[in-house]
C-alpha cells in the first residue's frame, strides 16, 4: 500500500474498503483498497458506496518495521458500513 513518511519514522497508510451484503444479509467488508492520500481515500469511498451498499477511508500510522500501529482514524464513512467486519 502507499505510504506517507513522517519524521518519526512512522508511516500512515490511506485504505478504502466497501462493504455489501451477503447472502443472509449481513455486512461484509469487500478488498482493501489503497489510496494516495486523506482525499484521494475519502474520494475513493464515496465513489464506492455508489456501487456497494457503503464503504470507509481510514488511515492508519505506525513503523511497519516492528509491527506496531495507532487505532485507525476514520477519514469517512458512506451508507452501511460495519466497523467489526474489518477485523474478521
Amino acid at each position: 500500500m502507499t505510504a506517507a513518511s513522517t519524521p518519526s519514522g512512522n508511516v500512515t497508510y490511506y485504505v478504502v474498503v466497501p462493504f455489501d451484503r451477503n447472502e443472509v444479509g449481513d455486512l461484509v467488508a469487500g478488498a482493501a483498497q489503497e489510496a494516495t492520500s486523506s482525499l484521494s481515500a475519502e474520494r475513493g469511498a464515496r465513489a464506492l458506496a455508489r456501487e456497494h451498499a457503503g464503504a470507509i477511508a481510514f488511515s492508519r500510522t505506525g513503523d511497519p518495521s516492528i509491527g506496531e500501529f495507532q487505532d485507525a482514524v476514520i477519514l469517512a464513512q458512506f451508507g452501511e458500513v460495519a466497523l467489526d467486519a474489518l477485523s474478521e
